[in-house]
């Protein structure tokens, strides 16, 4: 059995505000193996982005409620700031959403790239800048990016660019954070596929891949897992999720996806009725119940966690009736 590199048992992270506090991420359990991809997805403000900030930062107004997060088998949460600072970039790295914003416009990228690494001990030599332009003709860029300022590269070269200097150190888990979302469909795939190659190459141990699109997990990751309204919904193996997902909420995302081969005159898109409910006064039941097409009186009461079959778990009343097929 391969080692694990995440866990993550019963986490409970929300945000402070004037009116109370917001249940982002609400009772979460997950692992993540060694050589492992997870894609993590649900629709914005399900509590994505929030867990990649509780495990990269954890500045208010974010705060750490209850639970486990171990990475390499240290407590990240309880670690001082010092300790962490000498995991980041090594042991965990972060490829934040909006990341694209993120190069100074006054700095070269070399220059930048080595401001970044000084911060972490690592002596930015000629050494090292060998090692960068060979991490850039990986990702199919000309290593004289480094002599240019990122007003001067495309979306898609700045995306790459950003990968090359998350994954610079060789880190033992990566957190891609809606990494294609600014980035054409062609760039959106090569990005993808990059990130794929990089664990493939053992330059990155294991990855947590942040996106709304399930069409990317499909081409990259090796299990799925759904997060609704802060929690879990449903994971397992990327094929059976997307192939026989058991959850209305799972069924009602890939029904909202266009599907190759079929036309809009044939058959229509469906979108998910409602909106997510509002996490300031959120009480028990499960909570997608009011958008769900099959509420029924127990689902009045939090549904528990059931196991489909191997690897494949679910939080849901009436999963067992409702079958495997998309449309549900």
């Amino acid at each position: 059995m391969r080692e694990k590199i995440l866990e993550i048992e019963k986490l409970k992270a929300y945000y402070k505000t004037l009116k109370g506090e917001v249940k982002a991420v609400d009772d979460l359990t997950f692992d993540l193996k060694r050589g492992e991809i997870l894609g993590l997805a649900g629709e914005s403000g399900c509590g994505k982005s929030t867990l990649a900030n509780l495990l990269i930062s954890r500045k208010p107004p974010l705060h750490y409620i209850s639970g486990e997060v171990k990475l390499l088998g240290k407590d990240i949460i309880q670690m001082s700031k010092a300790e962490f600072q000498k995991m980041r970039l090594r042991n965990i790295s972060l490829i934040p959403q909006y990341a694209l914003d993120a190069f100074s416009p006054t700095k070269k990228i070399g220059a930048f790239l080595g401001d970044l690494v000084q911060q972490h001990g690592i002596k930015p030599d000629q050494k090292f800048f060998a090692k960068a332009k060979e991490r850039l003709k990986l990702v199919n860029l000309d290593p004289a990016v480094l002599d240019h300022y990122a007003m001067e590269l495309s979306g898609g070269m700045k995306q790459r660019v950003i990968l090359v200097i998350s994954t610079i150190l060789d880190p033992e888990f990566l957190i891609a954070d809606e990494i294609t979302s600014a980035l054409d469909v062609s760039s959106q795939r090569f990005v993808a596929t990059m990130l794929s190659n990089l664990r493939n190459e053992g330059i990155i141990g294991s990855a947590l891949v942040i996106t709304h699109d399930l069409s990317i997990l499909y081409q990259i990751a090796d299990h799925i897992m759904i997060m609704y309204a802060g929690c879990f919904v449903e994971s397992g193996p990327t094929e059976e999720i997307i192939t026989q997902p058991r959850h209305p909420y799972t069924k009602a995302l890939l029904a909202s996806l266009p599907q190759v081969g079929i036309e809009y005159k044939d058959e229509k898109l469906e979108g998910i009725k409602g909106t997510p409910p509002h996490l300031l006064e959120i009480g028990e039941g499960c909570r997608f119940r009011e958008r769900c097409r099959y509420l029924r009186p127990e689902c009045e009461a939090s549904p528990r966690r059931e196991q489909v079959q191997d690897e494949h778990e679910i939080a849901c009343w009436r999963w067992k009736e409702l079958g495997s097929d998309q449309n549900g």
